[in-house]
């Protein structure tokens, strides 16, 4: 009986609730619990997960149902899409033109409508066009000519550039990209329709301020004022505890169906998860699997390991001793590949622009000649290639992290015969930040230096951390050739096409180095057996792609 109401709760509750789901469920079980605790990789720095430092912590894990969009990733990475938030029409093929359309009914949690403003201000910030922004990622923005909004409105047409219809549009617009625009105008003290037509019309001193105010008005902290908050979906946040937890809430505003459980505290990651999986003080941990050691799983939990979109790989810093390419490819040529994938009981990812590892694509770029003098150490090879000089290095990551330390040992054993120095310069507020400032030498992250997945789901929106000037492409890369080939991956779906691409750009990167593929992060998803429909997801929202559908029954 308890095994068939466990299948019959997952099948009903995984992606949308059906009240006679949770009727059932609630008879074989009991009563559902008022809270949940749900632990996350990394850090909770900001409710905007699409800044640089937001786009690497856990924001997208923690906020994918408190910042809504019109769609959201699936449990297989997938863009599902959300028709409480809104739908999306196709009007127009060369070039591609879309209609986005908000539904009536949607509102933010302090009562402000959600509009097209809303819109105008993630293409802006993520477009590349106005420097300001702090963006992650321009992948797809970068291909919108524009966007017809009149202010405060709830429908869009944006249009692509010609030749520029970008193949995974589903990806622009989703949960956790939209934030909310009357939130700055506030701010700046000016109407929101100020705002969008400053963002139109190219007003680069308005846009200066209004980029100022998007990089850091949603930085999280104890204490913060609520109403920079407001919440477009079932849940908002209700505060910020001490030690970086974020409390979220029902949102008694939201339009949908309501959350099964009013309360849940998103955790980020420390070194106590095993003592708390083993007080019974977590619900949910969902991590980077080895990232807080062997996790014991109790007989009261269940854990469940998945492969991510996300490389776990080294990113080398644009300054100091790694600004060479040379020195780069020596510390790859001296770095035992093999045995760090074998650890992590994963093959070697070989993979530059393809995320995708199930595929031909994702093999044959893998499978390039440009990567076998890396596959193993060769101390000899890198001594060679630095003509005898020493080079020191030091590598970071987010502390604590187990898998890590381990890899950054095993580097530095493997180099120190090379005259290689690896020392390990890590703490727990080590990120992109830290690279980009020249205190480490190369950062340990996984895509676009994130501490969980760090994958969009799409190869070609992941591919953009190598294009020139992308706020994600840490190592400050530039290369003519790879972004026309990255540009040109984001357009295409022709396989014969998209392997060219892949071949050609694996052979320059390879030669160049900017960053160092390892292996595809793992994850590890640790549950109760008392709660239900939560499942894993490989990008980098993770399970949390459906908090307001768990339910843990007592």
């Amino acid at each position: 009986m308890a095994s068939w109401c466990r299948r019959a709760a997952t099948v009903s509750l995984a992606a949308t609730l059906v009240a006679a789901g949770l009727a059932l469920l609630m008879g074989c079980a009991g009563s559902a619990a008022g809270q949940i605790d749900y632990a996350v990789d990394g850090s909770l720095l900001t409710y905007n997960a699409n800044t640089v430092n937001g786009a690497a912590s856990a924001a997208a894990q923690a906020f994918a149902r408190t910042l809504t969009g019109f769609g959201y990733h699936g449990p297989d990475g997938q863009v599902v899409a959300d028709h409480d938030f809104g739908t999306v029409s196709v009007v127009g093929g060369a070039p591609l033109v879309l209609d986005y359309q908000i539904a009536d009914n949607a509102v933010y949690s302090d009562g402000r409508p959600v509009t097209c403003d809303d819109l105008v201000l993630a293409w802006a910030a993520q477009s590349g066009r106005f420097p300001g922004f702090d963006a992650a990622n321009r992948a797809g923005y970068i291909d919108i000519a524009n966007i017809d909004c009149h202010a405060g409105q709830k429908k869009a047409r944006v249009s692509f550039a010609p030749d520029r219809n970008a193949v995974d549009y589903s990806q622009l617009f989703t949960a956790t990209s939209l934030m909310p625009s009357h939130v700055i105008a506030d701010e700046l003290g000016v109407p929101e329709a100020n705002v969008t037509a400053a963002l139109q019309t190219n007003n680069t001193p308005v846009v200066d301020r209004i980029a100022q105010v998007w990089n850091t008005t949603w930085d999280l902290k104890p204490g913060l004022d609520l109403k920079h908050f407001p919440s477009s979906g079932p849940y908002k946040i209700e505060s910020v505890l001490q030690g970086g937890a974020v409390v979220l809430v029902a949102n008694d505003r939201w339009w949908g169906t309501k959350p099964v459980t009013r309360r849940v505290t998103v955790w980020p990651q420390e070194a106590d998860i095993q003592d708390r999986i083993n007080n019974k003080s977590l619900d949910v941990v969902d991590v980077a699997a080895g990232s807080s050691g062997s996790l014991i799983t109790p007989d009261t939990y269940q854990r469940t390991d998945s492969a991510s979109g996300g490389i776990q790989q080294l990113i080398f810093s644009s300054v100091g001793p790694l600004s060479q390419t040379r020195a780069r490819r020596a510390l790859a040529m001296c770095t035992p590949r093999d045995l760090i994938a074998r650890d992590a009981a994963v093959p070697i990812a070989n993979a530059r622009l393809h995320t995708a590892a199930d595929d031909a694509l994702g093999q044959g770029e893998s499978a390039t000649p440009a990567a076998v003098p890396f596959m193993r150490a060769n101390p000899d090879a890198a001594r060679n290639e630095l003509g005898g000089a020493p080079l020191p290095v030091r590598i970071g990551y987010r502390a604590p992290n187990a898998r890590l330390a381990a890899i950054v040992g095993t580097i530095a054993k493997a180099c120190a015969p090379a005259g290689i120095a690896v020392s390990d310069a890590t703490s727990p507020a080590t990120g992109p930040q830290t690279l980009k400032a020249g205190q480490i030498d190369a950062l340990l992250a996984s895509t676009g230096g994130a501490t969980g997945s760090g994958s969009t789901g799409s190869s070609a929106m992941d591919g953009y951390d190598l294009y020139s000037g992308n706020g994600n492409n840490l190592s400050g890369y530039r290369n003519s050739q790879v972004d026309g080939i990255i540009s040109s991956q984001a357009v295409s779906a022709d396989p014969a096409d998209l392997a060219r691409l892949l071949g050609d750009g694996a052979a320059v990167l390879w030669a160049d180095m900017p960053t160092m593929p390892l292996y595809r992060q793992q994850r590890t998803l640790v549950t109760s057996k008392k709660i239900y429909a939560v499942t894993s997801n490989p990008t980098r929202w993770g399970a949390g792609w459906n908090m307001d559908r768990w339910v843990l029954v007592r």
